[in-house]
């Protein structure tokens, strides 16, 4: 007797980041693919979870998380958010920002309703939307700047369209959404009574000072926007898995049911590590993008020096390199010769476009060590379509 898989599955899209990261294997290469950080777990974190396993806090928490770690929370989003929230009616831990996603969507919304994309988008959030039966609805940002227009916006809503996605700054594009920007969403989203879903997991990532803006922040957001945010990039531990929602009480409360049904409750120890790793100073977030604007710097420098023209981010530690003028018939064509001929693994553009658009990008991730960036761009020098 043989099962076949659910028809909820059916529509779920494969990752290429997979794909990629197995032909990189497969060659010896250098994985600029997949988004895994080279960066150590600061110190201050590695010990808060080690002190909590010693004191016996392995046991489950609350499904919402410890208070010690949502009151640490509370005070960063005053403090670097510009979000003034209740620790304990207002934040939910979860399995990650993906688990964050996933109970959201269950939460708040019905199969059938239209959730709006902004392309490039993150591939989890797409296959998240299509296996809770919603409608994914999708507009395009153009590059180099992803500019976000009103009309446009507008144009792309359709009767269904209940909730809107931001990720800010944006995987893959490295976008920050700018104040203009999100006023736009709240005047569109305010007179369509739409949710906005904000992905902020790189929201310690930036360059060139240009700032990140939670959308919660801006006008009257707040009571409309459930944000989404994470410790992964910030501290180097995404095999942790620890991310939030932060929502209005009643948004929050209907959030928590589901994730308590998926997940229980986030490890215990972490959490504790977490919490701990958020009394780091402030000298440690401007280090963090002190080191990361100068990986990007290197990897931008090299990929423009071997004619895969760039596209500056703002923000996270991906960049997409435009290789339309190389003339591959796909992004995914592209990016196996270049591993092929270099040793270079990158993810095509493809994976996070419904439209062609993506076809003449590919992504690469700088979350690297700086030998290993030197020598990626240096293999990228020599590389001929």
């Amino acid at each position: 007797m043989t099962f076949p898989a659910a028809n909820r599955i059916a529509n779920l899209q494969p990752s290429d980041i997979r794909l990629m990261t197995r032909e990189c294997e497969r060659v010896g290469g250098i994985n600029l693919g997949q988004g895994l950080g080279d960066l150590p777990a600061p110190a201050l974190v590695r010990e808060g979870a080690i002190k909590a396993i010693q004191d016996g806090l392995n046991t489950y928490t609350p499904s919402e998380g410890v208070q010690p770690l949502r009151q640490a929370i509370a005070a960063k989003l005053k403090r670097d958010n510009g979000m003034v929230v209740d620790a304990d009616s207002q934040i939910v831990i979860s399995g990650g920002t993906t688990g964050a996603f996933a109970a959201t969507l269950t939460a708040l919304l019905n199969p059938g309703d239209g959730i709006l994309l902004m392309e490039p988008y993150y591939g989890y959030h797409l296959n998240t939307i299509l296996l809770n039966g919603l409608e994914p609805q999708f507009l395009t940002l153009t590059p180099p700047h992803f500019a976000l227009d009103e009309a446009v916006l507008r144009a792309a809503l359709k009767p269904s369209t209940r909730a809107i996605v931001v990720c800010t700054p944006g995987n893959p594009s490295g976008k920050l959404f700018s104040a203009a920007e999100l006023a736009i969403i709240e005047r569109v989203a305010e007179q369509h009574n739409l949710l906005v879903i904000s992905d902020e997991i790189y929201e310690y990532i930036t360059y060139d000072d240009v700032p990140h803006i939670s959308p919660a922040s801006v006008g009257n957001l707040a009571k409309r926007t459930v944000s989404i945010m994470g410790f992964s990039k910030t501290f180097s531990i995404t095999g942790w898995r620890l991310g939030y929602a932060v929502a209005e009480p009643e948004l929050a409360q209907a959030i928590n049911l589901v994730n308590d049904l998926l997940y229980v409750c986030a490890p215990s120890p972490l959490q504790y590590g977490a919490a701990a790793g958020l009394q780091a100073p402030p000298e440690y977030f401007q280090q963090l993008r002190a080191q990361y604007q100068s990986k990007r710097d290197i990897i931008c420098a090299g990929l423009h020096e071997a004619g895969l023209t760039p596209l500056i981010p703002q923000g996270a530690y991906y960049v997409l390199a435009n290789i339309a003028h190389f003339g591959y018939p796909t992004a995914k064509a592209a990016a196996l010769a270049i591993l092929e001929q270099t040793g270079v693994a990158s993810i095509p553009g493809s994976s996070f476009y419904q439209s062609a658009a993506g076809e003449g990008l590919i992504r690469f991730c700088f979350a690297k060590d700086d030998a290993t960036l030197h020598e990626a761009v240096k293999r990228l020098s020599q590389f001929r379509p």
